[in-house]
């Protein structure tokens, strides 16, 4: 499937143990602005997308893992393709604050169609997120 010229925002919509937790952690350390919320979920403004933290616990947990580029990428995931200076002032906020990764920022398949900057971590309720990005947007879907 090819590109719209124009994309439009995605919704998704995950588990969260703890509202204020997912407040923290998207609104503060990621610096997603928030949008509508209730006592079981809140909006959050992801890079121009909608994501929504719903208040369930039991939904929580880890996902199992796939063999990429030599690490274990969690197989359930999401995250945004960013420019390269926004990704990396991004993966420096966040080495700043300490932040315990899955797979450190770094350059997966370096020199190889499809080279990119990538970084996974967890929020606080184990939903793994992963940022990457390209010199070129055009290897995004390259073979």
């Amino acid at each position: 499937m090819m590109s719209s010229p124009s994309l439009r925002p995605f919704h998704l919509a995950f588990p969260v143990h703890c509202l204020k937790a997912a407040r923290e952690f998207y609104g503060e350390r990621m610096g997603c602005p928030e949008g509508r919320s209730s006592d079981q979920w809140i909006d959050f403004n992801f890079y121009g997308h909608q994501i929504v933290a719903h208040l369930a616990p039991d939904e929580c947990g880890t996902s199992s893992t796939s063999a990429v580029d030599a690490h274990n990428v969690p197989v359930r995931h999401f995250g945004v393709v960013l420019d390269m200076d926004t990704w990396q002032t991004l993966a420096d906020r966040l080495v700043a604050a300490k932040t315990d990764f899955v797979i450190e920022p770094y350059i997966r398949f370096k020199g190889e169609p499809g080279e990119q900057a990538t970084m996974f971590f967890l929020d606080p309720s184990g939903n793994a997120l992963e940022f990457k990005a390209f010199h070129n947007l055009d290897s995004l879907f390259a073979k």
